[in-house]
């Protein structure tokens, strides 16, 4: 497999893009590493000096000098390179988060398709493992490898002073050290991407089944589970190894080069020292400036070695991030009416990926203020029918109106507020009752939660919280009872006002007498809305006005409820006759 070839505009723009906010915090950074590039050029030729002197007839004063400007010079050196270190990180952890916000927003943005072909895991890893894989890349990569290549050039300038022959020696050596890490470098880079993958899909599996622990236990699915994950395991281990192997090359490559390095080094030193072409000191210089060397080469292999984890990772994010959603917001902006909303099918047909249609022509106008019961037999397309309200899937033929306005030319936040949905799964979120009921929404008053919450006969409820609004409520809704749930899933609904509410059988979670408690409440609380009732139970369409049924996707029936209980032809009056599970069969 081919190395990854990512053009160079992609780094130059991720760069730009998430450095630009940061450009004091660069430049300092530059300053602070070419000072230190400077310090580290200087030391050695205070250790010649401090040798030399030493051998001469010098006064012990002239060593004392040296030895304080050595030492003070590596204090300050090692002063520069903490401060450098800190403010690399800061860079580094400030673009990456930038980055990381971006990509979850894409991916909250990205449509209903995207989500149920990617587990939760997946795309997590992709949000967190493969941005950190760039922390480094963002912090000091090109201020880093610039500086050490500085600093390998400002050391050969150094030694052709001292003579041609070391100087030019030390050059080829330099010249064929970074050609050989870079060749090695090419075999290492696929197996990043692989390995980024195989983790993917690895931490997608464990969050799918550690969310669904109740259910693999209830169906004895364990032993599946866990086989699956030794596969996935053992999936993994030769990438790794693989990968560990690319980077283990490179190191070992490096090892190889800096020995080569100092033999050469101490070869010349030697043969230039016998010729009394070179004092003592100047040969611990060179051989100082061969081991100083080393680190630049070094760094530079970890920086080559960092981009080769970048280039999987910008690889991976770059595909993400250029993933478009299937469902665009409405360009023309086009606001839906106030109050109750009018809902009309205008001929939708729609399928998903199977290609086999799950609405059919489906053709129907509910008037304002109306409530429609929605009847079927499971995978009549009662469901999808919802999802389609609310923009979940946009349909392949036909058109939606709220209000007479095609909901696609509808800004989808503007929709999204003018349409709630309560379905049978309720999610109870890791916070507050506030955030879990606002959505953190920092505009909606504590009094009309509170109000919301008595109307819905949770008050006692409310009444009895250690915090108030402020008691934090367990991920999955831990010590909450499967009605309080459900009832709190009615108030976010209602906190929004919205002129269409759908419900998918939101009442089947209830027992029967909190279920009568609801039914006041929600009778209250539709007034002056639309509603559509999705039901397996009769009595959830009581309070229906108009009465659909849909059968394979096509309309079966729709009219009056009263009209059409009052038709024995009719199905839903057979329905009403003989019980609507039985006519369902």
């Amino acid at each position: 497999m081919p190395a990854f070839k990512i053009p160079m505009r992609q780094y130059v723009g991720l760069l730009s893009r998430y450095l630009r906010a940061q450009r004091s915090s660069i430049v300092w950074l530059a300053v602070l590493l070419i000072a230190g590039l400077l310090m580290q050029l200087v030391n050695p030729q205070l250790i010649r000096y401090f040798i030399d002197s030493a051998q001469g007839t010098d006064t012990t004063r002239a060593l004392w000098i040296a030895a304080a400007l050595f030492i003070g010079v590596s204090l300050v050196q090692q002063v520069v390179t903490v401060i450098a270190t800190y403010i690399s990180e800061n860079v580094g952890w400030i673009a990456t988060n930038k980055l990381r916000g971006d990509v979850a927003d894409h991916c909250l943005r990205l449509d209903m398709t995207f989500h149920k072909s990617h587990t939760t895991g997946s795309i997590i890893e992709r949000v967190d493992g493969d941005i950190n894989a760039l922390a480094n890349f963002f912090s000091n990569f090109v201020i880093t490898l610039i500086s050490n290549l500085l600093l390998v050039v400002g050391i050969l300038v150094l030694l052709l002073r001292e003579g041609w022959i070391v100087g030019a020696a030390m050059a080829v050596f330099v010249v064929l050290a970074i050609y050989a890490i870079q060749y090695i470098r090419k075999f290492a880079i696929p197996h990043w991407g692989k390995l980024r993958q195989i983790s993917a899909e690895f931490y997608g599996f464990l969050g799918e089944h550690l969310e669904g622990t109740e259910d693999t236990r209830a169906n004895g699915a364990s032993g599946y589970v866990m086989h699956k994950f030794y596969s996935l395991l053992r999936k993994w281990l030769p990438i790794r190894i693989r990968a560990f192997l690319g980077w283990a090359s490179m190191w070992i490559t490096t090892l190889v080069v800096f020995t080569i390095g100092n033999a050469i080094a101490f070869a010349l030193s030697a043969y230039l020292y016998k010729k009394g072409a070179i004092s003592i000191g100047t040969v611990y210089m060179i051989f100082y400036y061969t081991e100083l060397m080393a680190k630049p080469i070094e760094k530079i292999r970890t920086q080559m070695e960092d981009l080769q984890k970048a280039d999987a990772s910008i690889v991976r994010i770059r595909q993400l991030l250029d993933t478009e959603p299937a469902i665009r917001d409405g360009a023309a902006g086009t606001p839906l009416p106030e109050g109750a909303l009018s809902v009309e099918f205008d001929r939708v047909s729609f399928a998903y990926e199977s290609g086999k249609p799950t609405l059919d022509t489906v053709d129907f106008r509910l008037e304002p203020g109306q409530v429609l019961g929605l009847l079927g037999r499971t995978g009549s397309g009662k469901t999808t029918l919802a999802r389609l309200l609310v923009r979940f899937y946009d349909p392949q033929e036909g058109e939606i109106r709220f209000g007479g306005v095609p909901i696609r030319e509808a800004k989808l936040g503007d929709l999204r507020r003018s349409v709630g949905m309560v379905t049978q799964n309720i999610e109870i979120f890791q916070g507050t009752v506030r955030d879990n009921l606002t959505f953190y929404d920092p505009d909606v008053p504590d009094e009309r939660i509170a109000a919301v919450l008595a109307e819905l006969g949770l008050g006692d409820w409310y009444r009895s919280l250690p915090a108030g609004l402020d008691t934090v409520l367990e991920s999955g809704g831990g010590g909450l009872s499967a009605g309080e749930a459900q009832l709190l899933a009615f108030a976010r609904v209602f906190l929004t006002d919205p002129g269409l509410v759908i419900m998918d059988e939101a009442s089947s979670r209830l027992d029967p007498a909190t279920e009568q408690r609801l039914e006041a409440a929600v009778t209250k609380l539709l007034h002056g809305r639309t509603c559509i009732i999705i039901a397996h139970r009769l009595a959830t369409v009581q309070r229906a006005d108009c009465i659909l049924i849909l059968d394979q996707g096509c309309i079966a029936e729709f009219g009056n409820r009263e009209e059409l209980a009052a038709n024995p032809d009719s199905r839903f009056s057979r329905m009403l006759e003989v019980g609507m599970e039985e006519e369902l069969v």
